[in-house]
């Protein structure tokens, strides 16, 4: 039992990271995101992770858990930990762009009508 305990703790560690990483890569448009950041989207962004740190310090008040004897304050260590899920997103990015890598193209307009009134009878 101990090693499936073992097993399951890892698999619950790696789980998340390894969905951000898959949503980044492969559900994200990074050919569209890129002018949108540079345009301004960036500012949003950044409102957005800050706001996440803010929270998340005054949901879980406890000092960073894995540092042991070097201990941060609450916003600090959550900052640091959002500031690296957004490097990792730009990251996924940067390597989408590289490798050419990208999800497909959806559609969402309806297709075209076959006999030119736009309704079939």
């Amino acid at each position: 039992m101990d090693t499936l305990e073992r097993v399951v703790g890892v698999l619950n560690a790696l789980l998340p990271g390894g969905l951000w990483v898959a949503w980044w890569l492969w559900a994200v448009n990074w050919k569209k995101l890129w002018p949108v950041l540079a345009q301004g989207g960036w500012a949003p962004a950044i409102l957005l992770f800050l706001m996440s740190a803010v929270v998340w310090s005054r949901v879980d008040p406890v000092p960073c858990p894995c540092l042991g004897f070097f201990v941060l304050p609450n916003f600090v260590w959550q900052l640091g930990c959002v500031t690296a899920l957004a490097a990792i997103a730009l990251f996924c990015g940067w390597l989408q762009g590289k490798l050419g890598w990208g999800p497909a193209e959806v559609s969402l307009e309806p297709p075209a009508a076959a006999d030119g009134h736009g309704r079939h009878h």
